[in-house]
């Protein structure tokens, strides 16, 4: 079919693509922009460049359906051609089309990865005369021009435009385009094939929306007025205090300001804070009372009047009961609990706290937060519990300043409202997790809250008024101290907590986590009780740990499952929980055997490490191969254990002939050192001569004693230095069934520190040099008689 369309003839193709459209109805005669990005869509506008541009405009009965059916679309539509195709950077086609004209579906076919439809195309409707229609038109054209004055979305200049239109057809699209309407109301218009129908359902249609919008304007008139109205009754109630106070006669204070006042009269207050609260509370006066600054002072004036400045709790006289308490509370943990003590007696003499922060330092579930929760206990103290975990806003410690939206006290201050005391215990968690980014740090903030001879006039940005802290007992704790900052762990006394032997867990679960599990679950009363043999099963095999939280967990899983049990109607009169009624209960054992080889091996040693978690016993293998001179390291080993190994190699080659080695054996040798359980990173200088050994052995094919551990930092002179974690060390040692350990004799002295009970079965050999150190660890010396410059030993030669 030839269509007339601004005095161009375009032939319509009787069959076209299909474009489904979502939430648009396109009419003839208008220019629309179409975002396409549906893969259907694509393929068929991709049809439609093909055939002459054209293509079939229709709209979804429902948005929401990314891939349309026949039955899914509407009947009705508009042949339109493509005037411009623009490629987004999303991957989506911003497509400008025109409408030429109303068609109507015949059948919908799907081919090619896209809808075709046969079409039977709506002629446009010439311009007539008669007055009806003239009378229509008229009509509508005024009542879109008033829709048009009252809607702000819709620009004036379209009136000029429509203006312009002389056939009745076109007008009525036109308008029909602009008013702002749902898909359903804008497809019944397009499916009004006759101009005075089109005119009739666009005059319900405007008349409607002019009464919608003039309701809508009255209501935005009143909400004006109401507005203006309160402005000038707040600038009246300005001009009112003005000549009240010329007049010298003032404003009665409100009910609100005269709570305020009787609040500061009837509590003590630092002169600095009345003074402080007397000023806001008069400007509080003075201003209105829904004003947005009134709510800032309000909220300030909560603040600072809330905080106990001067309410604190009377300690505890007794030192015999503190200590009872702590016993009570803790099982072990002697030093702790005695420098602890100390600590308390000094404060209890000196009646203050002024004095080192104490910082527990420790593997999780050894009783670190439990231990300051004891000492609040003990002392008669509120107890407040601040985690630093993942803090890295120093606002969190200063506080905001009140300029900002929302703005708060610090975490010290609110933590101390909300404990209602000046001087309670307050325990700052995980004080080794502080972050730092460019909000600042708060490890620097720390600095002054746990400096003694700060502390007394803290300042927090939000009160603006200075704060005593040195009446509260501050007790931090950390898990590693090298990741505190120097200058914070020089404020601090650090009291390490080790980890707990087998006994201790033992009476640990038999006084504190049986009796706490059993009571949180409900299963008291039914008899259940752990033996000896129960417990330790527990401890050797399914638990492995410094603490005893893993202990606790399984002891719990044990307790519920015969909590099910019962709920589900098993009778018991007593369930004696022992070592196989332990490992029915929790199936298979965890940790069966030691990762330790059990016969000396060459190139093979055992060391001992320590982490956060507590110690480790730290297997190293050396396997020698050919190559040229390199030393290979595997293992997630850190910086300063690749320079023990490297310190170690470089001992070894400069006494090679000592070893019955060749001078030159490194040229084309490689080494390759790896320390298993290679996810885990390790570090530090104290397995120095256990890189040593391994390395050696390797060399010399003489199998190292796997019965034996070590852990000391060797130099290059061969000297072996002390090493830190001893009590740990020892404790992974005994754990893995090795009874013999060597350590530097700079360590004798750090024995006494240890529990005997640690000690006990352990046989120690002290070592000054590495020569001591290989007599011990290998099955025989290394060393050969004399410097004779002999071929190198048996083994050397890799082929």
């Amino acid at each position: 079919m030839k269509l007339r369309h601004n005095a161009e003839d375009i032939e319509i193709r009787s069959t076209l693509p299909v474009i489904p459209l979502r939430d648009v109805v396109v009419y003839p005669h208008m220019i629309y922009p179409l975002l396409i990005g549906r893969k259907l869509t694509i393929n068929a506008m991709q049809e439609a460049m093909v055939q002459e541009k054209q293509m079939f405009l229709v709209a979804q009965r429902s948005p929401s359906i990314d891939n349309p059916k026949p039955a899914d679309l509407y009947t009705v539509g508009v042949v339109a051609r493509i005037l411009q195709v623009m490629k987004m950077p999303n991957g989506t086609l911003k497509v400008l089309v025109e409408g030429l004209v109303r068609a109507e579906v015949l059948s919908i076919t799907k081919s090619n990865s896209f809808l075709t439809a046969k079409l039977s195309l709506v002629d446009p409707r010439a311009t007539q005369s008669d007055r009806e229609t003239e009378a229509l038109s008229r009509a509508v054209s005024e009542q879109f021009a008033e829709y048009v004055r009252l809607n702000r979305r819709i620009p004036d200049e379209v009136l000029v435009s429509v203006a312009s239109i002389e056939r009745y057809d076109q007008l009525a699209d036109t308008i029909a385009a602009q008013i702002i309407q749902k898909v359903d109301a804008k497809q019944r218009m397009l499916e009004a094939f006759e101009v005075k129908e089109q005119f009739q359902q666009l005059s319900k249609v405007l008349r409607e929306e002019i009464d919608i919008l003039k309701i809508e304007q009255k209501i935005d008139g009143s909400i004006r007025d109401s507005l203006n109205r309160s402005h000038r009754e707040a600038y009246l109630q300005q001009q009112l205090k003005a000549i009240k106070d010329e007049l010298g006669q003032g404003e009665e204070p409100t009910a609100e300001i005269d709570d305020l006042l009787q609040k500061l009269e009837d509590n003590k207050y630092p002169a600095k804070v009345r003074t402080k609260a007397e000023e806001e509370i008069k400007k509080l006066g003075k201003m209105h009372p829904y004003s947005a600054e009134a709510g800032v002072v309000r909220s300030y004036l909560d603040w600072l009047l809330g905080i106990p400045w001067t309410t604190t709790t009377t300690d505890r006289t007794d030192f015999a009961e503190v200590k009872t308490i702590l016993d009570n509370d803790h099982y072990g943990l002697d030093k702790p609990k005695r420098r602890i003590l100390e600590h308390l007696a000094v404060i209890r003499l000196a009646g203050r706290v002024k004095g080192p922060i104490l910082c527990l330092v420790g593997p999780p579930g050894v009783g670190k937060t439990s231990i300051g929760r004891s000492v609040a206990r003990a002392m008669g103290r509120e107890f407040v519990r601040m985690s630093l975990g993942g803090v890295h806003d120093e606002a969190e410690i200063r506080g905001h300043r009140r300029t900002y939206i929302g703005a708060l006290p610090g975490r010290i201050i609110q933590s101390l409202k909300k404990a209602g005391s000046a001087n309670p215990v307050f325990l700052l968690d995980e004080i080794d997790k502080l972050g730092k980014d460019f909000r600042g740090d708060p490890a620097s903030a720390l600095l002054e809250v746990l400096d003694p001879e700060q502390n007394n006039s803290f300042y927090d940005n939000y009160l603006e008024v200075e704060f005593d802290l040195s009446n509260i007992l501050f007790i931090t704790t950390a898990n590693s101290i090298g990741s505190i900052p120097p200058a914070l762990r020089d404020r601090m006394e650090i009291i390490h907590l080790p980890g707990y032997l087998d006994f201790e867990k033992a009476a640990i679960a038999r006084q504190y986590l049986v009796p706490k599990q059993m009571n949180e679950i409900g299963v008291q009363k039914y008899g259940i009780e752990f033996t000896d043999d129960g417990i330790y099963e527990l401890i050797h095999y399914y638990t492995r740990e410094a603490g005893v939280r893993e202990l606790e967990r399984q002891i719990s899983s044990i307790l519920r499952k015969t909590a099910v049990e019962i709920a589900g109607g098993k009778k018991l009169k007593k369930l004696v929980m022992n070592g196989a009624k332990v490992g029915k209960t929790l199936g298979a054992r965890k940790y069966t055997e030691s990762n330790i080889k059990t016969t000396p091996t060459i190139g093979y040693a055992v060391g001992l490490a320590w982490t956060e978690l507590g110690g480790e016993v730290l297997p190293v293998e050396v396997v020698p191969m050919h190559g040229k001179a390199k030393l290979t390291l595997t293992g997630s080993l850190g910086e300063v254990m690749r320079e023990s190994a490297t310190a170690g190699l470089s001992y070894i080659r400069k006494h090679a002939q000592s070893f019955g080695l060749d001078k030159n054996f490194f040229d084309e040798l490689e080494l390759h050192v790896h320390v298993p359980e290679g996810a885990v990173p390790k570090d530090g200088p104290s397995a120095g001569i256990t890189l040593l050994t391994a390395l050696l052995s390797s060399l010399t094919n003489i199998p190292a004693r796997t019965d034996i551990a070590m852990t000391g930092e060797v130099t290059l002179t061969g000297d072996v230095l002390p090493i830190g974690g001893l009590n740990e060390k020892l404790l992974a040692a005994k754990r893995h069934g090795i009874l013999q350990v060597i350590l530097p004799e700079r360590n004798r002295k750090d024995l006494t520190e240890i529990p005997a009970e640690l000690l006990a079965d352990l046989k120690l050999h002290f070592v000054r040099s590495i020569e001591e150190v290989l007599k011990l660890a290998m099955v025989r010396s290394p060393y050969i008689a004399g410097r004779a410059k002999s071929h190198p030993r048996p083994g050397m030669r890799i082929s």
